[in-house]
């Protein structure tokens, strides 16, 4: 009800944009005639075919999210030109000439009407006509709305919103018919102002063209949607509602966004497709991970507690995996992971990321506890923040009437799952591909895509080199001949490898040494004391973790067979 409630007021302030300049005159000529059989018939007529063009715009948008990647090619260059029309007034009059003409004949059979009849259907019919001349003036304005309800699907509640926006504005022009000239002045006098926040306007929609072509944040699109209202709603709700607070009561848990379609994911495991309207009703956590994520995997024993835990109260958890690696794309990898992993809840398979632009998320992990009525009402990046988030489960649990939710879950995570030691963390995640390789250092540097013999050199603290015959590609460094080898000097309790055999599938033996020296006591999950393993699929490998005092070491790795894909270094 308040998105109604804003749609209608920013409505009303309608009336104060150079946007309203060209509907005025429409308004005003009939300001000498009977309000109930001319004015209002008119803004009704208005208010309708403005909110039915509207819905068009959020309808064929839709129809281009659905289309997945050509639909997201078609919207950025609908995004372009909607900030060059910004930017260009003319080419926005050209594009909208046709509208405009329409409306213009639909006014002069209105007057038609009118002097012939009764004046009621001519003023719905000047209403029609208004409307349409309204509708691409206000393209502008209600753009960043319309491109939120695209990405939410066009449904009646779009066509609601619209309605109430067009409606706030009806009833400010109908409370202007009686000051018309004042108010005409007022708003011809911000027209120069308005032109250049317009411009500027433009700029920054052009500016965000660009961020998104050349792929800087793919979440730049489902950001600027109706969802980006919420810190409005939470001053307005402030006002009306203040929040009376009780000694021993949780803190109230503020609306951070509102839960987007699940209709992206190209298949799920553990569960038929899921939709939001079928999860009304429901406390949803909706967790962002991927497989070969060292941090997702540090979260998954409190996920799978969670789920286990509240599946009887009310609780939904459901995993999206999205892909950070080609090879995470492979739903049978997907299928094997969530096995070993012991993952019972649902996983949305998001290789497109349309989930994730829904969100407009931007991190692995993340997690978003969304209330049985669709509102998110919490949300959390990274690793830790455990306690707070069940206890924004429990808080949410027993708003919807369950209330046998006290307690928090106890893990004792294992392996990889294990937390880092964070407080002795001096290494970075570090990629091996070309595209975000940094603080190489092996003589000559990296040569891209093809086969090349590299020295690993000296690496001083972070930094590191390959030796022997690779292929560097974009995202991962493929080895040619056997007896390769990385060495990285590191400062970190344990070090992760991401790796995969060769196209063949071929197992690739290895043997690590810190310092020169074998493992011991200090060999991870994936290798023995010797710090011997063998790589039999694309995933996160353990290769150390020290038993005793963390201290500055030399890392390496040399493979005994060929065919070795490398892709990054975590660290814990």
């Amino acid at each position: 009800m308040l998105l109604f409630v804003l749609a209608y007021l920013g409505g009303v302030l309608t009336i104060v944009s150079p946007c309203i300049l060209p509907v005025l005159p429409f308004v005003f000529a009939r300001a000498d005639r009977p309000f109930l059989s001319n004015g209002l018939p008119m803004l009704v007529g208005m208010a309708v075919t403005f909110a039915a063009v509207a819905t068009l715009a959020a309808v064929a948008g839709g129809w281009a999210v659905a289309a997945n990647e050509w639909g997201r090619i078609a919207a950025v260059a609908l995004l372009a030109l909607f900030g060059a029309t910004l930017l260009v007034p003319r080419l926005a009059d050209r594009l909208t000439r046709p509208l405009v003409v329409l409306g213009g004949r639909l006014s002069e059979a209105a007057e038609d009407v009118g002097t012939r009849r009764s004046p009621v259907p001519a003023s719905l019919l000047l209403g029609v006509a208004t409307g349409l001349l309204w509708a691409p003036c206000a393209g502008p304005v209600l753009g960043l709305i319309l491109t939120g309800a695209a990405l939410n699907g066009a449904n009646p509640q779009t066509s609601l919103l619209l309605l109430a926006y067009a409606l706030g504005a009806a009833t400010s022009l109908a409370l202007a018919l009686r000051a018309f000239g004042r108010i005409f002045a007022a708003v011809k006098r911000s027209l120069g102002a308005g032109e250049w926040i317009r411009r500027g306007l433009g700029v920054a929609v052009l500016a965000a063209v660009a961020t998104i072509v050349l792929g800087l944040d793919t979440g730049l699109l489902t950001r600027v949607s109706l969802a980006g209202t919420t810190s409005i709603e939470h001053g307005l709700i402030d006002r009306l509602h203040p929040v009376t607070r009780i000694a021993g009561q949780p803190a109230p848990l503020p609306v951070v966004g509102f839960f987007p379609p699940l209709a992206g994911a190209v298949d799920w495991l553990n569960s038929p497709p899921l939709t939001r309207e079928s999860l009304k009703g429901k406390v949803v956590l909706v967790q962002f991970w991927t497989y070969s994520c060292i941090n997702c995997l540090r979260t998954i024993p409190y996920v799978r507690a969670w789920a286990e835990k509240y599946k009887d109260q009310g609780l939904v958890v459901i995993g999206v995996h999205s892909p950070e690696f080609a090879f995470e794309r492979n739903i049978d990898n997907v299928r094997k992971a969530i096995a070993d992993l012991k993952i019972g809840y649902p996983v949305a398979i998001d290789n497109n990321y349309a989930v994730w632009q829904a969100f407009g998320n931007q991190y692995w992990p993340a997690q978003y506890i969304i209330e049985t009525q669709g509102r998110i009402r919490h949300e959390h990046f990274g690793e830790e923040g455990y306690d707070e988030s069940e206890r924004v489960i429990q808080q949410l649990l027993a708003e919807a009437g369950h209330k046998d939710v006290a307690g928090l879950v106890v893990v004792s995570p294992a392996g990889v799952e294990a937390a880092s030691d964070t407080d002795d963390v001096g290494s970075p995640e570090t990629y091996v591909g070309f595209r975000q390789a940094e603080r190489f250092v092996s003589p000559g540097g990296a040569v891209p895509n093809a086969s090349h013999v590299y020295e690993s050199g000296q690496p001083r603290l972070n930094q590191w080199g390959l030796a022997g015959d690779w292929t560097v590609g974009g995202e991962r460094a493929s080895l040619n001949q056997a007896g390769g080898g990385i060495v990285y000097r590191f400062h970190a309790r344990d070090l992760h490898l991401v790796l995969g055999p060769g196209p063949d599938g071929r197992p690739v033996r290895f043997r690590v040494t810190i310092d020169g020296a074998a493992l011991g006591g200090s060999h991870g999950t994936d290798t023995d004391a010797n710090g011997q393993g063998t790589v039999t699929e694309h995933r996160l490998y353990q290769l150390v973790r020290q038993d005793g005092r963390v201290a500055d070491r030399t890392f390496e790795i040399r493979f005994l067979d060929p065919g070795v894909q490398a892709y990054a270094f975590t660290f814990g």
